[in-house]
């Protein structure tokens, strides 16, 4: 079936993942070190697109095809290394954006952060 985010669950996108990289006996290169250095590097891969447009540029981006394709193949590498450090990991993805939602909640209540930011832990109590 096709994928697309109402439908596919992050447990179906790492049995995706999973697969391609034990169809390729890949797991011995995948741990935890290798995988957070990809995620950064494919991270620096999809700044690049970025690294010298102006604000006012950056809608512009949308109505090149060619620059789409290259920055939606940066995220879904960056998507293949976070699931699979995921996966090497333990994380329960869901759960712990879940959790770290909740301490955000928390941290950035809305009456006195509606509409700005300012780092929480900067502030004065």
């Amino acid at each position: 079936r096709m994928m697309d985010d109402e439908k596919t669950t992050v447990a179906e996108l790492k049995r995706l993942i999973r697969q391609f990289i034990d169809e390729r006996n890949w797991t011995q290169f995948h741990d935890p070190k290798n995988l957070a250095m990809s995620i950064a590097i494919e991270n620096a891969e999809l700044m690049e697109h970025f690294q010298w447009l102006r604000t006012d540029q950056l809608d512009g981006i949308r109505s090149q095809p060619d620059t789409m394709r290259q920055i939606e193949d940066e995220v879904a590498d960056i998507l293949c290394y976070l699931l699979s450090f995921a996966c090497a990991m333990d994380i329960d993805l869901a759960s712990v954006l879940a959790a770290k939602m909740e301490r955000n909640r928390k941290r950035y209540p809305v009456e006195k952060f509606f509409g700005r930011y300012e780092r929480s832990d900067r502030e004065s109590h």
